[in-house]
């Protein structure tokens, strides 16, 4: 603790002992961490299921984990192949080709989200990129049903035009954000455990990817697009009711987010800060608290 009050008054104190910021973070250090928590004994799982916010909070994180998987990048990334069969597209060369470019595509757009994490936010992004994934779906879906009763060209680069918007939208949001924000949402004391967690959840939704949606593929073609459309649709109603912002938060702020009784409306108030002459922070406050 010695170490992290000489970090705090260099860095965040301008050198004063007696600054009121760094007695502030000490004591919220020292509220939250547990020295003796149970992310020191690598049985004790306990911590995820303790209370409420842990509870909420592992949900959060594996319910992130699942969506990832199942907004259909698995089985587009899985069986390209088959996929562009529905599409009409079987050249093997032109089907490798495509597959390069479309990784070429992910690279770049995942990148160029990553940009766009903290400026958009993790909510809003979430949310947004679920919806586009399934409006590409349907976009795919009606390429492909026409596709498959006419046999047309212009239908079938239709098919694979939605299918790289797709792969686009998916990586511009989900590739960035499935690796960060399951971690945001864990405090410092379930982060390794619920990490996890995480892990099973992307390993379930792979075996799913992996071992179902070949067979819908085979059974029912281009039909399957349709179960991602819906589903998509249901994944962004439940991240705008459940997943909470975590853009710009503390530790400490986030152990208050999810201890109250709603965490997402709580993410999402604005806040109201008293500042003295120097812009120190004095107080902090609800937007609509009046003083």
């Amino acid at each position: 603790m010695d170490q992290a009050r000489a970090f705090l008054v260099k860095y965040h104190g301008n050198g004063n002992p007696n600054s009121e910021w760094v007695t502030l973070q000490m004591n919220e250090y020292e509220q939250y961490l547990e020295l003796e928590g149970a992310d020191k004994r690598w049985w004790d799982y306990r911590a995820l299921f303790k209370d409420r916010a842990s509870r909420y909070r592992l949900m959060t994180n594996c319910l992130t984990a699942l969506f990832g998987q199942w907004a259909g990048n698995g089985v587009v990334s899985y069986f390209l192949s088959a996929v562009l069969d529905t599409a009409g597209t079987t050249d093997s060369t032109t089907q490798g080709n495509l597959f390069v470019a479309m990784n070429a595509v992910q690279i770049i757009i995942s990148g160029i989200g990553s940009l766009f994490v903290d400026k958009i936010g993790r909510r809003p992004m979430l949310f947004w990129v679920n919806v586009g994934c399934c409006i590409c779906w349907i976009g795919v879906s009606a390429a492909a049903g026409i596709q498959d009763k006419t046999g047309s060209k212009a239908s079938s680069v239709a098919t694979v035009a939605m299918i790289y918007i797709f792969q686009a939208v998916y990586s511009f949001g989900w590739t960035p954000l499935q690796a960060l924000y399951p971690v945001e949402v864990l405090s410092f004391e379930m982060r390794a455990k619920g990490m996890a967690f995480s892990s099973l959840f992307v390993n379930f939704g792979t075996l799913v990817n992996q071992f179902g949606f070949p067979v819908a593929l085979e059974k029912i073609k281009w039909k399957t697009y349709l179960v991602f459309m819906v589903w998509c649709a249901v994944q962004s109603g439940i991240i705008w009711v459940l997943m909470p912002e975590t853009k710009n938060r503390t530790l400490e702020e986030l152990d208050d987010i999810f201890r109250a009784k709603d965490p997402r409306k709580a993410s999402t108030e604005k806040k109201k800060l008293e500042l003295d002459a120097n812009a120190n922070i004095l107080a902090v406050g609800r937007e609509n608290e009046v003083d």
